[in-house]
């Protein structure tokens, strides 16, 4: 009897399994189309060029969702513009952000291997605690830290400062990148993989520890280096409250492209006709982060799964 009634018990089992990957994939997919919806608002209105009938270009949001006419006027405005008396000020903001960034992910790069080689192949007294602490400091979001911040850079002129602005970019550069160090959790992960019989073979031969770093770690880490790149330099890509706090209004040749977008919206140009030209910006913004995930995306897919072992 038992064996008559296995096949409808497996049967029973495949249809129960396949109604269960079923609604997870609907799911899903309603998921993605709900995420995907704003995006394609904002890259169809980025290129949306409708008039009204007495020929006034429309900027602003509209009650339909795809537009009548499709061009690249809103990049053209966007690009040439003058915005708070900054001529040409998107590009110049686009600069801003593109060295901060730059500089941001080669100095925290560093930090982070740096200590994640510390906290994986050497031993010290207290090392434990600090990773403990490290570890519930990361359970906190950066920007409760923002105010002691922002008034420990004022306090050595590096933000508000009225005779060098160009000051808090430095300090924009020193907020992202100090504490950098204490996200060393996934790149120790992966450095746990490599064997310590390479470490202690290299001391054996004389080698000291930053010799093994740069010569040892890092050529076998490329993945968590590509990893640990790519997250340096989208976080200063895309803040926007660090940057707004530490630069300031006052200097908006200063902006980075965050504040600047941000600014075309709910600052001087608020009752202006400039979401259209909001939008191209986004869409600007978002090719550079994009570009690099596809061309990247092998070892950062390396880079996260090396790294998440149990250290």
């Amino acid at each position: 009897m038992s064996n008559l009634l296995r096949p409808k018990k497996f049967k029973s089992q495949a249809r129960n399994r396949r109604i269960s990957l079923g609604i997870t994939y609907a799911v899903l997919v309603l998921m993605s189309i709900i995420w995907l919806i704003p995006l394609l608002w904002i890259i169809l209105s980025a290129f949306r060029c409708d008039y009204q009938a007495d020929g006034t270009f429309i900027g602003t949001v509209t009650s339909y969702f795809f537009p009548h006419h499709f061009g690249l006027k809103n990049f053209a405005d966007l690009f040439s513009g003058t915005y708070y008396a900054v001529p040409n000020a998107f590009p110049r903001w686009m600069l801003n952000t593109l060295i901060i960034a730059v500089i941001d992910c080669v100095i925290s790069t560093f930090l982070v291997l740096s200590v994640a080689y510390c906290m994986s192949k050497l031993r010290f007294k207290l090392r434990k605690p600090f990773m403990n602490a490290s570890m519930i400091i990361g359970l906190f979001p950066g920007f409760m830290s923002m105010i002691a911040i922002y008034f420990l850079l004022k306090s050595i002129g590096l933000t508000g400062n009225p005779d060098h602005p160009e000051y808090s970019i430095i300090g924009l550069i020193l907020a992202y990148s100090a504490g950098a160090g204490l996200g060393f959790q996934i790149a120790k992960g992966f450095f746990d993989v490599i064997p310590n019989a390479l470490v202690e073979s290299a001391k054996l031969d004389g080698c000291t520890n930053f010799k093994i770093f740069i010569r040892i770690i890092l050529p076998l880490a490329k993945p968590i280096i590509i990893y640990q790149a790519l997250m340096s330099f989208t976080g200063p890509w895309m803040d926007f409250i660090f940057a707004k706090v530490i630069i300031g209004p006052a200097n908006p040749e200063y902006w980075t492209v965050s504040v600047g977008l941000y600014s075309m919206l709910f600052g001087t140009y608020a009752d202006v006709n400039l979401f259209t030209q909001f939008a191209a910006g986004c869409v600007i913004v978002a090719i550079p982060i994009v570009t690099l995930f596809m061309f990247l995306q092998k070892y950062y897919v390396e880079g996260v799964t090396a790294g998440a072992v149990k250290g």
